[in-house]
């Protein structure tokens, strides 16, 4: 294969991976927000304990089956996920949390400055540098989160909370997925598998201690079919996003990752301005969301159409049948 080829190869890796994590974003956004509102489900907490069982019984099952291929459990694992675990289960208790106290299109406004704080991470952690003009696109998201952000008439204290904190847990999430992702052994199943592994007793027991199990337990929603398939397919979704973020930050830099979340807002908006009654318009919320969304399609265009060399990523040694596999879905999606 030629340098040219593998060329188009990468720039259709990065593109095709960025386009599955923002299809797999806007879609369990509308899924949780129709539990977690529509149908009044008590507990963001269970909903995440339901996600990550899901993301270890599908792993698990796979690795058994030998369809994909990660370590062994052994005394050096927790050393080498942390801390991940912990910065897994503040994304998403905290990401649900945010959904379900605000709308739909305040809460992707109040996540646009996930961009700002993973690109700072990204540069002191990762020691990565950044162009120019893709610095000048993330600040100018920001400034489209404030304006669009600064009309909000349905100001909720506990929302804006969960969401901020949530941008801090995403940013650190993204920045040392990409690094643990070269680390020998792991490979992206074996980051899925032991973020959710380590992190789901300690989330079951907090659950419970809270009193938030009983609550989602006793919750009468359970005699419903249609939230009991919303349930399920949440769960399976949490599954597929993790998967989509890993693949995402695999084939691209953290800070392209998170652009991409931004991205996916073009739907989020128009459709949160139809379904969930909660979205209050005003012009200059409407002027500052396409504000970021006009400025998160440059840093796209600028990233996706380089020549690559900025952003190039060294894959690290993995199961070829893992990445035969990837590439398979990836196809299909």
């Amino acid at each position: 294969m030629t340098l040219k080829d593998e060329v188009k190869r990468a720039r259709l890796m990065k593109f095709a991976s960025a386009a599955f994590y923002a299809f797999c974003s806007f879609f369990i956004i509308v899924v949780n927000k129709n539990i977690l509102t529509e149908h009044k489900f008590p507990s963001f907490m269970f909903l995440g304990i339901g996600q990550m069982t899901a993301t270890i019984i599908i792993l698990y099952v796979a690795k058994m089956n030998k369809a994909i291929h990660f370590q062994d459990f052994d005394k050096s694992i927790p050393g080498k996920i942390f801390p991940l675990p912990l910065l897994y289960v503040g994304n998403h208790v905290s990401g649900l949390g945010g959904t379900q106290k605000l709308s739909l299109p305040m809460f992707t406004v109040l996540r646009k400055f996930t961009i700002l704080l993973t690109m700072m991470m990204e540069s002191r952690i990762l020691r990565k540098s950044f162009a120019p003009p893709l610095v000048c696109s993330v600040l100018a998201i920001v400034v489209g989160a404030l304006v669009a952000a600064s009309s909000d008439l349905s100001f909720n204290a506990e929302g804006y909370t969960f969401v901020l904190l949530n941008d801090v847990f995403t940013a650190a999430s993204g920045v040392y997925t990409k690094k643990k992702l070269g680390m020998e052994g792991l490979g992206k199943y074996g980051v899925l598998f032991y973020n959710a592994f380590i992190i789901i007793i300690p989330t079951v027991l907090a659950s419970a201690y809270t009193g938030d199990l009983e609550k989602a337990l006793t919750f009468e929603g359970w005699m419903s079919v249609t939230f009991v398939f919303y349930f399920l397919l949440s769960c399976v979704m949490g599954f597929i996003l993790m998967y989509s973020i890993i693949l995402c930050s695999y084939y691209n830099t953290a800070l392209t990752t998170t652009v991409v979340g931004a991205i996916k807002n073009v739907a989020v908006m128009y459709i949160g301005m139809f379904i969930g009654g909660d979205y209050i318009f005003s012009w200059t919320n409407f002027i500052g969301l396409n504000i970021c969304i006009s400025a998160a399609l440059i840093y796209s265009y600028i990233t996706f159409h380089s020549s690559g060399s900025s952003e190039t990523n060294v894959k690290p040694a993995e199961d070829k049948l893992s990445i035969h596999i990837t590439e398979n879905h990836l196809e299909k999606t």
